[in-house]
C-alpha cells in the first residue's frame, strides 16, 4: 500500500451567505410511535426566502416530516416550495438535524421560545428549479447549501450559505 504526500495543508472550503428562509407552520399532526420513533408531520403554510441577490414567497405548499428519535434527537425532512420573485419556483428537499437538551426540545414540543445557541439545528437543502425563460437559477441544483436554523414558537428561521 502506498501514501500519497500532499505538498499543502487541507483548505476549508468558503462559506458565502445566500439567504434566510422565514417558514411559518402550522399545528403538528402527530402520527405516533413507529419503528423509527415518534413520527410527526408540521405543515408549512408560507414565508419568505431574502437574500442578497434572491427574494420570494414561500407557498402554502409542503411540509416537515418528523421523527423524534428520542428526548433529544430528531431528524427532520422538509419539503416545500419557494416562489422567487422572478416567477422561478424552487422545489426544496430539505434534511435536518436537530438536538438539545431533553428540557428544551421539550419545550418547543410544546411551542415554547428556547434561545438558539442552545439548540443545535443543522441542514442541508436541495434545490430543483422550474425555471422561467427569463432567468437562470439552474446552478442551485449542483450548488451544495448547508443551513443554520431556529425554531420560533410559530415559525422556523433558517440561515443558508453557499459552500464554495
Amino acid at each position: 500500500m502506498t501514501t500519497a504526500s500532499h505538498s499543502t495543508a487541507p483548505q476549508a472550503p468558503n462559506l458565502e451567505y445566500f439567504g434566510t428562509l422565514d417558514i411559518e407552520v402550522d399545528t403538528p399532526v402527530v402520527v405516533g410511535r413507529t419503528h423509527a420513533g415518534q413520527r410527526r408531520v408540521i405543515p408549512i403554510t408560507g414565508g419568505a426566502l431574502s437574500g442578497p441577490g434572491v427574494s420570494g414567497t414561500i407557498l402554502n405548499a409542503g411540509a416537515d416530516f418528523q421523527v423524534i428519535r428520542s428526548a433529544t434527537e430528531s431528524d427532520l425532512d422538509a419539503r416545500y416550495v419557494v416562489e422567487l420573485a422572478d416567477g422561478a419556483r424552487l422545489f426544496v428537499t430539505n434534511v435536518a438535524y436537530r438536538t438539545g437538551s431533553a428540557e428544551d426540545i421539550a419545550a418547543i414540543a410544546k411551542g415554547e421560545k428556547v434561545p438558539a445557541e442552545r439548540i443545535y439545528f443543522r441542514c442541508a437543502p436541495r434545490f430543483e428549479v422550474a425555471d422561467t425563460p427569463e432567468t437562470s437559477w439552474q446552478w442551485l441544483e449542483s450548488t451544495v447549501v448547508i443551513g443554520s436554523g431556529r425554531r420560533e414558537p410559530d415559525a422556523v428561521i433558517i440561515d443558508l450559505w453557499i459552500v464554495r
